[in-house]
């Protein structure tokens, strides 16, 4: 049973342009936005005619060039936003770990953090308050509980929505480089949870650098270039096209002597 549904799916952005050339045109744009006078903008279509399905249980990667609509694709699945063009259909219950960190408070405790944070995520509040100290636990942040949100590195903060974001009773998963967060201690304690995700048969959406945690994690693979879909399958063979289609455009690439000799 398909528990994402992606057809023909589109995403446009707007980028405005403005020519300014001269300080006093610079001054002059800025007072024109509270003019109301509008700037030209550019298309830009994040994705295009993305098209594919994911099985219950099943993990896939998501991976491709820095820009290639990878993030952007995570979003529409979480519902975050909405396409341009097409439709996607999820059966089931999303934790999406994109933004980590994002609806937390500085001046707030690392614990009152928590219940802030868990509250967004849908953890319901005496479930929650019972899960307090496993979760503190699991982001190794026990000795700054009571500490203010705003001593601690991006790094620990990272984790504690990490850890907060796992304990959640989501079907699918979708994860934008959340196993980048912290050292290789916790990578490792995060990939295990994610594991055990797996053998309780929920379904996971990984995108990631990493072609190695790719390979191994995930049995599908999908490949975007440009907003395009230019592959899916099995992710061993879409982690080698990537492979080689990289290694290709390396290869094909000016030198450093070719640039200066012509």
């Amino acid at each position: 049973m398909s528990v994402i549904e992606v057809e023909d799916v589109w995403k446009r952005f707007l980028i405005p342009h403005e020519r300014r050339t001269t300080v006093l045109e610079t001054i002059a744009g800025a007072l024109a936005l509270f003019g109301g006078r509008r700037s030209t903008f550019e298309e830009f279509w994040a994705l295009r005619n993305i098209t594919f399905n994911v099985t219950k249980g099943r993990s896939i990667g998501i991976i491709g060039e820095n820009g290639s609509g990878k993030t952007t694709l995570l979003r529409l699945i979480a519902r975050v936003m909405t396409p341009d063009q097409g439709r996607i259909a999820v059966t089931g219950r999303i934790a999406p770990m994109l933004e980590l960190g994002l609806g937390f408070h500085p001046e707030l405790t690392v614990k009152e953090n928590v219940v802030v944070f868990g509250a967004i995520m849908g953890l319901q509040r005496e479930k929650l308050r019972k899960q307090i100290g496993s979760i503190i636990k699991f982001s190794e942040l026990k000795r700054f509980e009571d500490a203010p949100l705003k001593t601690l590195s991006s790094g620990m903060q990272m984790r504690l929505a990490f850890s907060v974001a796992v304990e959640t009773d989501a079907d699918i998963i979708l994860v934008d480089e959340a196993l980048a967060v912290g050292d290789m201690e916790f990578r490792r304690k995060c990939l295990s949870k994610f594991k055990e995700f797996k053998n309780e048969g929920r379904t996971i959406a990984l995108v990631s650098h990493d072609l190695n945690l790719v390979t191994e994690f995930c049995e599908d693979a999908l490949l975007l270039s440009q907003g395009e879909l230019v592959a899916k399958g099995n992710a061993s063979h879409v982690v080698q096209e990537y492979i080689n289609e990289t290694e290709s455009q390396s290869a094909s690439a000016p030198t450093v002597n070719q640039v200066i000799d012509s």
